[in-house]
């Protein structure tokens, strides 16, 4: 009778456990009218695979088209482990990303957390982002004009696109790569590409954000296994070149030097903030050349004529689809309520892709830039505290690139039958590039 008792009264305490999550899983929530409508999805894993399926960058995709089709541009969701409000609202977007520190905060998830490490800018709120960005802010603005900088830029534009006369092809995603992380590497650093630590640092980048960008799953060979590993080996190879650099205290004018000369940042806030510059110059710069490139093989016709392209490519390619933010508290917008707590995505694709806002808004289409109104209604690197710094940077390099780029080569279209009077560029399997030998 014993061992019944213990029995039962274990059945009762097991069942008094696993009732409230069973009715967390499948009981459904009630909310309040003014919360956005949405599906919650399944238990646990909410929308979040339906959210991430891959689709072209001058596309919502299929889960927010459905979704802003059924909910509305403001729906609620369940992602990332998490209740979720989605916005693809520009002005909600706005609202949210300009009241950072004081109704939102950024709030990324726990294996984002894990590879950039818990200093990263993009992670860390209040005074101690506001210290690593100042840092960062402030070299920026006193030398992207800089002379010395922008002389270093157009040189290196124009040896990579001679090495490219060597080549039958040239995959041009890997060369912007190269050319962007070699570009910051000099900026940060002052470490030159023949120096046989750039490739090196550019190899653990590469593998970095194969990983960033995968399912976040630790096991050895994954990888997100192997991008945690070269994200240490990034940080020990950083950490070395500090000590080196305090130790010999010489001077080289470069972002390390500014660092040093705040005097208020730890080495491991420094390597930190070294690694978050060279990552933002090295990623999204290359993803914006590689757009610029595209869409220009896409019209060439458009181009050859205007070749203020590089605004069009962010908003028609996008290569900040959302942020991940979180409300302090229950917020007010409009009809709309947002609960304190929950998660909030904006998501930038939505405003850039909106048909309200923009004719035709999946068509690249240089000329729509004539209109200065439109400046107002995309916002490529983010806004508010968070507005990326290297903004200005990130056009400067694509656009002493994209001017060598087009004196230097032209474009195949199908009506090039006869011989031609400098190399070209034919785009074949998305971003390779087949290079014609100069036929003069």
């Amino acid at each position: 009778m014993f061992v019944i008792f213990l029995l039962s009264l274990a059945l009762l305490l097991g069942l008094a456990l696993v009732f409230p999550i069973l009715k967390h899983l499948f009981v459904k929530v009630q909310h309040p009218s003014s919360i956005p409508n949405g599906s919650m999805g399944w238990p646990l894993i909410g929308e979040t695979l339906g959210y991430l399926k891959p689709h072209e960058s001058n596309s919502m995709g299929s889960f927010l088209e459905k979704h802003c089709s059924r909910y509305g541009r403001v729906f609620r969701s369940h992602l990332f482990g998490c209740p979720t409000i989605v916005s693809c609202d520009h002005e909600l977007n706005t609202f949210i990303l300009h009241n950072e520190g004081r109704l939102f905060q950024s709030s990324y998830p726990k294996p984002v957390h894990d590879i950039l490490g818990k200093l990263s800018m993009m992670l860390v709120t209040g005074d101690l982002h506001k210290k690593l960005r100042s840092v960062s802010v402030g070299f920026i603005s006193t030398s992207r004009s800089r002379p010395d900088f922008l002389h270093y830029v157009e040189k290196l534009a124009i040896s990579v696109m001679e090495l490219w006369r060597e080549n039958q092809e040239v995959s041009f995603f890997t060369e912007a790569k190269k050319f962007t992380m070699y570009v910051m590497l000099k900026y940060v650093l002052s470490i030159e590409p023949e120096d046989p630590l750039a490739p090196k640092i550019l190899e653990d980048f590469l593998c970095f954000m194969k990983g960033f960008v995968s399912i976040p799953l630790y096991v050895p060979g994954t990888p997100y296994a192997k991008a945690v590993k070269a994200r240490a080996r990034l940080l020990h190879t950083l950490e070395k070149i500090v000590k080196e650099r305090e130790k010999t205290r010489e001077v080289k004018g470069d972002f390390l030097d500014e660092m040093q000369l705040k005097g208020n940042l730890s080495d491991e806030e420094k390597v930190s903030v070294a690694l978050d510059i060279l990552l933002a110059g090295y990623e999204t710069t290359s993803g914006l050349l590689a757009l610029v490139v595209y869409f220009i093989a896409q019209s060439p016709a458009c181009v050859l004529q205007q070749l203020k392209v590089i605004s069009e490519s962010l908003r028609c390619g996008n290569l900040v689809k959302f942020v991940h933010r979180e409300a302090l508290q229950d917020i007010q917008f409009q009809e709309y309520i947002i609960p304190g707590g929950w998660k909030v995505l904006p998501v930038l694709t939505g405003a850039h892709l909106d048909p309200s806002l923009h004719q035709n808004p999946s068509h690249f289409d240089p000329s729509r830039w004539v209109d200065q109104a439109i400046n107002k209604k995309v916002s490529p690197f983010g806004g508010g505290l968070r507005l990326c710094p290297g903004t200005d940077l990130a056009r400067v390099e694509t656009a002493f690139f994209l001017h060598h780029l087009v004196l230097n080569y032209r474009w195949k279209t199908k009506e090039d039958e006869s011989p031609m009077s400098c190399p070209y560029l034919d785009f074949k399997r998305g971003l390779l590039l087949e290079i014609e030998p100069n036929r003069d």
